[in-house]
């Protein structure tokens, strides 16, 4: 197994690893309440994420570009979970 596909399957079980938080909380308290489609929503924002990183580590060659660009991202999906979850900025996908 080559050194980008170990990469590849880190980023799966960290997805799947996050997504079982909520998951076993949910079966201790009421106060996590996640549907099926939150899930779905959830590994698709990580996974798409993890993806985006690895192929800019790939592609991109300088080091601080890479961290910058990677930090782009990690800000985009963090503005993006806040959003869904809480609605901060009253856009219509967060349902306000």
């Amino acid at each position: 197994m080559t050194f980008q596909n170990k990469r590849l399957t880190g980023i799966l079980l960290t997805v799947v690893v996050l997504l079982l938080i909520p998951f076993f909380a949910m079966q201790f308290t009421a106060e996590v309440n996640w549907s099926a489609f939150d899930f779905i929503v959830a590994a698709v924002l990580l996974f798409g994420t993890g993806l985006l990183i690895e192929l800019v580590l790939r592609v991109v060659k300088k080091r601080n570009h890479r961290i910058i660009i990677c930090l782009g991202i990690l800000a985009a999906l963090f503005l993006l979970w806040v959003e869904l979850a809480v609605g901060i900025f009253g856009s219509p996908i967060a349902g306000s």
